[in-house]
């Protein structure tokens, strides 16, 4: 699929920001070998439909900034069994046997991060801060290859901020406006993927009109999200169901 710009008006609330589907938000912004940002945590707060569109477009040589990699079958499990994805941007891997099997075979490319300057990266991006200091990782595999530097008594590693071309983030309200609420843990890491792409779209569970939402309640200002398209009944998977045993 190849981007075209003109799909892409400027930002702002004057502009039409619904799309009827996950595939009409995705049609003209996404392309080989880009860099996504991808919101939630395991199963939690992911972009499901939008995920599932762009499995669908066929794009490939992909990298991937998120958390972690869903799971078999689910998720960015299914660009993973797709071969879409080339080089993944996580913290955890865990729970997905065809992501180990890529990665120990060389099939694909990781770049590990803990998971707080993870975070960080993607914040930084949004900023427009390109790089900043942190105790995390020095002396150890995750300062390899990175400028560390002393301050005080203390030696840091420099990380650099995380920009992706386009960022899919799931909310659970929206008014016309791209005005973003999330719901509980769902917020997780999609605040900080919004800001950190160049074109944002969001996948939404409900969506009113504007004015709808108290602003004291905005996680996410709509200057940051472009499209927006409505997923009513997303199916929420739940990674592991651990029940207490029944009561004989």
């Amino acid at each position: 699929m190849t981007p075209n710009p003109a799909a892409v008006p400027p930002s702002g609330t004057g502009r039409q920001k619904l799309y009827p589907d996950a595939d009409a938000a995705l049609a003209g912004i996404v392309a080989d070998n880009q860099t996504l940002a991808v919101g939630g945590f395991g199963l939690c707060g992911i972009p499901e439909a939008l995920i599932a569109a762009l499995r669908d477009s066929g794009v490939s040589g992909l990298t991937a900034i998120s958390n972690n990699a869903g799971v078999d079958g689910f998720g960015l499990g299914q660009l993973l069994e797709t071969r879409q994805i080339r080089k993944m941007i996580s913290s955890y891997v865990g729970e997905n046997k065809e992501f180990e099997r890529q990665f120990l075979s060389g099939e694909l490319e990781l770049e590990f991060n803990p998971q707080g300057t993870l975070a960080e990266r993607l914040r930084a991006g949004g900023a427009g801060i390109p790089a900043f200091y942190t105790r995390t990782g020095y002396g150890t595999v995750v300062a390899e290859g990175k400028e560390t530097r002393q301050f005080g008594e203390h030696w840091y590693v420099m990380e650099t901020a995380l920009i992706a071309d386009v960022s899919l983030v799931k909310a659970w309200k929206a008014d016309r406006a791209g005005n973003l609420v999330f719901r509980k843990t769902a917020r997780n890491f999609n605040p900080a993927c919004a800001m950190a792409g160049k074109v944002c779209v969001a996948e939404v569970e409900e969506l009113v009109e504007i004015g709808q939402i108290d602003p004291d309640q905005v996680h996410l200002p709509g200057i940051y999200v472009d499209r927006i398209v409505v997923n009513a009944t997303p199916e929420k998977r739940i990674e592991n169901r651990t029940v207490r045993p029944e009561d004989k």
